[in-house]
């Protein structure tokens, strides 16, 4: 599942991983994305540390057999996570879907841990090269999920995602207990307050605070990667094509 950071990445991991045929991967490349980049993320030392910064290793790892003995292995991936050095081939081995959000909404959730974000630190770019890439060697558009749409209709969504992976739906990915998971990286003190407070997908709510004037650029620029994918969403049956 090909992301950007703030998109409810973390609640759709704890959809999955509240399945009991699923083992779950909390964005495995984060630690080499760290080591080669030198960003300045919260606790990046740490994550270096306490994960595995060699993407051949996790890419070998990803690609393996499913830990656990699980027939589903659902991966959490940060699109600007996979650096362009990183060779693409393995992506040919996994089931790629993507999942995005509004830019104004997830700007103005990101400007909150990340002060000064760029149109890299959004993921936007580097998810149209990796839904590009799969759609040219698959000859297939696979499938891209809007978090607003999951929010609205869980069961729903969620239901046209498993179908168009290959998977069953479960009514257990509705709902899961509240809390930290050991399957979560050691960055969650820093981005997963509020997942660790939820049970469920929460209806979307209109935000009262104004949209930061500094990042309406930004927000110009990320529109456009945005629409391109959007334009493939999983649509509800009787839904419009227009936005």
């Amino acid at each position: 599942m090909w992301s950007g950071p703030r998109n409810i990445s973390t609640a759709l991991m704890r959809s999955w991983g509240n399945r009991p045929d699923t083992f779950v991967s909390d964005e495995p490349l984060y630690a080499h994305y760290l080591q080669q980049t030198g960003i300045d993320h919260p606790g990046a030392a740490e994550v270096i540390a306490g994960h595995e910064p060699d993407w051949n290793k996790v890419v070998a790892w990803l690609t393996g057999p499913i830990p656990d003995g699980k027939p589903v292995f659902f991966q959490k991936q940060m699109a600007h996570h996979l650096l362009p050095r990183i060779d693409r081939a393995w992506l040919g081995l996994v089931s790629n879907a993507f999942l995005i959000r509004d830019p104004r909404e997830m700007l103005a959730s990101l400007v909150k841990v990340l002060p000064h974000p760029t149109v890299q630190d959004t993921g936007l770019p580097q998810q149209v090269e990796i839904f590009e890439w799969v759609r040219r060697r698959g000859d297939t558009i696979p499938p891209v999920v809007d978090a607003r749409d999951v929010l609205e209709d869980p069961r729903t969504t969620l239901a046209m995602l498993c179908d168009a992976l290959g998977v069953p739906f479960l009514d257990a990915m509705l709902s899961w207990p509240a809390g930290r998971r050991s399957s979560d990286g050691v960055w969650a003190k820093y981005w997963y307050a509020n997942v660790e407070k939820s049970t469920s997908f929460q209806r979307p709510t209109v935000s009262r605070e104004p949209f930061p004037a500094q990042l309406e650029g930004l927000l110009q620029e990320c529109v456009p990667y945005y629409e391109t994918l959007y334009e493939h969403r999983l649509r509800r049956p009787g839904e419009a094509e227009e936005r």
